[in-house]
């Protein structure tokens, strides 16, 4: 079954050796908002590259709260670490926004790299950038308050899906941002007056981007950079390998 991987950015970006190593074992995905991909504690037997929407990954609190560590869209894989080393999963991954993805058996991904230099180094440097985005949202949660995290989430959001049209309820906004739902209702009604967004029963449309992102705290520019620079990398090894 042939699978277009020019929606996500590390398939794209793979070298023109490795690319048919993995094309091979792709398989097209449909992402279904809500649906677990991987409780804590399970086994992770398949990796997912999004092409369209988001697969958020999650921390379970024993309250029963729900806080977001990282957000993985059409720039990004979830399930690279687990699949090389057959650890179990250290936290729950959900899909938060419909869209398409291509997934392969994680045993297909842990052979290919084993054969390949290059695609396990792109594969080490995806994780660090997805680690960095979780140590980036605990100091943000921590630090920032929520009239700077909402706007940098929205944005961020938008930057994974490819559009200013979400579909987030206020509800699952205060679950993945760690806070009331009551805030998050101040703060987005703040937006809709100030004209940068329009929010009506879960459907939000960011209206004037540049203005919300006056109203970042710093935490978007960082992780906007992190797959630029992971691209970038990937690029010039390449080329140093032609």
């Amino acid at each position: 079954m042939s699978v277009n991987i020019n929606g996500n950015r590390f398939l794209a970006s793979l070298s023109v050796t490795d690319y048919p190593l993995l094309h091979r074992h792709l398989r097209p995905f449909d992402m279904m908002p809500g649906a677990v991909l991987v409780e804590a504690g399970g086994d992770i037997d398949r990796v997912y590259f999004p092409h369209s929407g988001i697969i958020s990954i999650v921390v379970r609190l024993t309250d029963g709260q729900t806080v977001e560590a990282a957000m993985i869209g059409h720039d990004g894989v979830f399930g690279c670490t687990s699949a090389l080393s057959g650890l179990t999963a250290t936290s729950t991954a959900m899909i938060q926004m419909a869209g398409r993805a291509s997934t392969l058996e994680s045993r297909f991904l842990r052979a290919e790299a084993l054969r390949s230099p290059l695609l396990l180094d792109m594969i080490i440097r995806h994780e660090q950038m997805v680690y960095g985005q979780a140590l980036q949202s605990v100091a943000c949660n921590a630090v920032h308050t929520i009239r700077s995290r909402l706007p940098r989430w929205l944005l961020h959001a938008r930057d994974l899906a490819g559009s200013g049209k979400l579909t987030f309820s206020q509800d699952l906004l205060a679950q993945m941002l760690g806070t009331h739902r009551n805030s998050v209702s101040i703060v987005a009604n703040e937006l809709l007056q100030s004209g940068l967004i329009h929010y009506s029963r879960g459907h939000i449309q960011i209206l004037d981007p540049v203005g919300l992102r006056e109203k970042c705290c710093e935490c978007y520019k960082l992780q906007k950079n992190r797959p630029e620079m992971l691209i970038n990398k990937i690029k010039l090894d390449c080329l140093e390998m032609q």
